[in-house]
């Protein structure tokens, strides 16, 4: 092997090390730009429609409300569980001003979407996201997932998975930020359940 050639292989050595350390960089600096979509920080901005209205919906007009918002589709069986105690998490406390948000994912027409919500005879918001972007930006790892996002817009508690939304503890916690009193038992309930309620991914 000359001396030429084996400069030549050194210093080819020496390119493919110098990417390789870009895009290293370039790989670090995209991770630090990419914000983790957990509790504490403010929630990512959507579009969706709202299939009563057909108006075009933003996370900004629920700005300054309590907001519940629920990632689902039709085809999910544990969304299907969840959504009558949603219904019932809203007749209680709709009236004292909780948003609940229901983001559809799903790639079927809103009339289908709407015939599954009337069946449950579901009164919140239904909006549909048929490009799943929602999924995206919210970092969704399955469905159902659910964020509550105080009156600053900054998420204070994720649930993953289907989630009993009127019993004591999930009222307890959505009271408090409404501002209003909890129910007589939630208090108790919630200092001697030692367990995670189910789904839950923090403790907001």
């Amino acid at each position: 092997m000359t001396s030429s050639t084996s400069k030549g292989q050194w210093i080819a050595v020496g390119v493919i090390l110098t990417l390789l350390a870009g895009a290293l960089g370039v790989g670090v600096l995209l991770m630090e730009d990419i914000k983790q979509v957990t509790t504490g920080v403010e929630a990512p901005d959507f579009n969706a429609v709202n299939l009563v209205t057909g108006d075009s919906v933003t996370l900004a007009d629920y700005r300054g409300e309590v907001v519940l918002l629920n990632l689902w589709a039709t085809w999910c069986g544990p969304c299907r569980w969840e959504m009558p105690s949603m219904e019932r998490l809203y007749q209680e406390l709709g009236p004292a001003g909780l948003k609940i948000v229901a983001v559809s994912v799903d790639q079927v027409s809103g009339d289908e979407v709407m015939e599954f919500a009337n069946e449950l005879e579901l009164t919140f918001d239904i909006l549909h996201d048929r490009s799943g972007q929602i999924e995206i930006d919210y970092q969704a790892t399955g469905l159902p997932e659910t964020v509550i996002i105080d009156r600053q817009g900054v998420i204070v508690h994720k649930a993953i998975g289907p989630v009993e939304w009127d019993e004591p503890v999930q009222q307890a916690r959505l009271r408090r930020l409404l501002g209003i009193a909890e129910a007589p038992d939630a208090t108790a309930e919630e200092t001697t359940d030692a367990t995670p309620a189910q789904g839950d991914a923090s403790g907001g």
